[in-house]
């Protein structure tokens, strides 16, 4: 049986780790917070206008957030910055190739912010 120190005690333990959790609850968004670079800037503003209508939450194609942290893409090449540019400039399945219509810089850029995504 527990004494009312003992007691007292619990609670304080529990509610303190109870604190200690939410803590960690910042906010509701789950985009973690980066500081891009200006290039990665950049290259934001080119996923917003080319990429994200159709890989914003894998709606049409893969979602991109993290592709840097797999070994491998979707379609099993693997994830290095020559394999992506190809993807991006040439086309893949069902994605159009973009290599008229952005520049080596924008996919460079593009590339860039893919790696911090």
């Amino acid at each position: 049986m527990m004494t009312r120190h003992a007691e007292a005690l619990a609670v304080v333990l529990l509610f303190a780790a109870l604190l200690f959790a939410l803590a960690g609850c910042k906010s509701s968004s789950h985009e973690k917070e980066v500081v891009l670079t200006p290039a990665q800037v950049r290259g934001k503003e080119v996923y917003q206008e080319y990429c994200a209508l159709c890989h914003r939450e894998g709606k049409q194609g893969p979602e991109l957030a993290g592709l840097f942290q797999k070994q491998y893409l979707p379609s099993g090449t693997p994830a290095n910055d020559d394999r992506v540019r190809d993807v991006i400039t040439i086309g893949r399945a069902t994605m159009p190739g973009f290599g008229r219509m952005l520049s080596p810089a924008q996919i460079n850029d593009l590339i860039a912010y893919l790696h911090a995504f």
